[in-house]
């Protein structure tokens, strides 16, 4: 009913002004095409005003709205760059719709026209689209939940999806030909398709493996020397993960690789809030001796062994374990609640490794290697109060018998 309401309504537009091109002398052809220039003219005054309406008056409503409500979502979903996409539609479907009253008695033309607003409101949509899931990706950015996934990935393969189904119409248009046998023609070279297409294809697989598995988040700190990566994640795409190293270079690495390929992920420490030490000193094994009493008594009376170990046979190296173990304890910037131990490893040409194993309770660089060194700045100081020597191999100065003042400066005389 609408229909012929507005057909009725066009066709007495259309007589009234050709009657007024006849009315000034102009008839014929000329007269018809005064009056489809006069129609086209008022289109795209329509197509304008539309726009204009919606850009001034419709996209700052619905920015009311979505500011007023609790959600963030919807701020995201119909902010600036969408909402001009929507805007966007407004001249195709306009067209598609008033220009058959224009050229009603000429179908070629019409025919042409009509596709051609049907290719543009394609090109258009898949804009939106792209948009679209932009605006997705920045909503899960912002959940708790979803932002550290790398589902960038996952959002292009969608996007990629789009993009293909809106370019077979847009061939199944200009061609005339129905979209499904083109689907089948695509079908037929899938293997040229695949091969095409194969990083983008493995991509996909690979970013949902690793969302699903939960291998990988943008900003965990891997390390993959076989392929230079010793870093943190900044991106998560289709076909690559982007490392930040920390000498500022950058390497990208395919998802699927990461997934084939062993890599290592360093979320852990910050999760259990606790880096770990692992660090030996080489003890001189020709330092090492049962203690006399005198040192017993020594080490017992500041605390550095107990009444148990001073009233049995003792070898100096067990006390030094002992209070290192002691002094990591009690250490403030050792996280106790993680393994902590001090042990021997296998005797070498190097001497005998005495290792420290336990976690500092900062996870951050710069304060963990501060750390680290207090502690073994400590106890390499302290080590010959127990009768022992650091192995060292021989030095020049060693072979040649010659030594230097440790507190007097020696200068080059010029």
């Amino acid at each position: 009913m609408l229909t012929l309401h507005i057909n009725i309504f066009m066709e007495s537009l259309k007589q009234y002004i050709h009657q007024a091109f006849t009315f000034t002398g102009i008839d014929g052809n000329l007269s018809e095409w005064g009056t489809r220039g006069v129609f086209l003219i008022a289109i795209f005054i329509i197509t304008y005003l539309t726009s204009r309406i919606f850009q001034h008056a419709i996209i700052p409503l619905i920015h009311k709205i979505t500011i007023r409500t609790k959600a963030t979502w919807d701020d995201y979903l119909f902010n600036g760059r969408v909402m001009k996409c929507f805007r966007r539609l407004i001249p195709p479907i306009i067209w598609y719709l008033l220009l058959p009253f224009v050229f009603p008695d000429m179908p070629k033309v019409l025919f042409f026209l009509l596709k051609t607003c049907y290719v543009y409101l394609i090109v258009v949509i898949l804009i939106l689209i792209n948009a679209f899931f932009h605006s997705l990706y920045e909503i899960s950015n912002e959940h708790e939940m979803l932002k550290n996934r790398p589902l960038k990935g996952i959002y292009q393969m969608m996007n990629l999806i789009s993009m293909g189904i809106g370019i077979i119409l847009i061939i199944s248009t200009l061609f005339d030909k129905d979209a499904t046998s083109i689907l089948t023609g695509l079908g037929a070279s899938a293997a040229i398709l695949m091969l095409i297409f194969k990083d983008s294809i493995l991509g996909l697989v690979a970013g949902v493996q690793l969302s699903a598995n939960d291998m990988l988040r943008p900003g965990d700190w891997i390390t993959m020397p076989k392929h230079g990566a010793n870093g943190f994640v900044t991106e998560v795409s289709l076909t690559t993960v982007k490392v930040r190293n920390f000498d500022q270079t950058i390497t990208t690495i395919p998802p699927y690789i990461l997934v084939s390929d062993s890599f290592q992920n360093w979320r852990g420490m910050w999760e259990v809030k606790g880096r770990r030490i692992k660090r030996s000193i080489n003890i001189d094994m020709t330092t090492i001796h049962f203690c006399s009493e005198e040192e017993k008594t020594k080490f017992l009376s500041k605390g550095w062994i107990d009444k148990e170990s001073a009233a049995k046979p003792l070898v100096n190296l067990y006390a030094f374990r002992y209070y290192t173990t002691l002094y990591l304890k009690s250490n403030a910037n050792i996280n106790q609640n993680l393994m902590l131990m001090v042990r021997q490893l296998q005797p070498t040409s190097e001497g005998l490794p005495i290792e420290i194993y336990c976690f500092t309770h900062t996870t951050e660089w710069l304060p963990y290697e501060k750390i680290q060194a207090e502690i073994f700045d400590y106890l390499l100081a302290i080590l010959p109060e127990f009768g022992l020597q650091i192995f060292q191999r021989p030095a020049g100065s060693d072979l040649n018998g010659s030594t230097f003042s440790q507190n007097e400066p020696t200068f080059i005389q010029k």
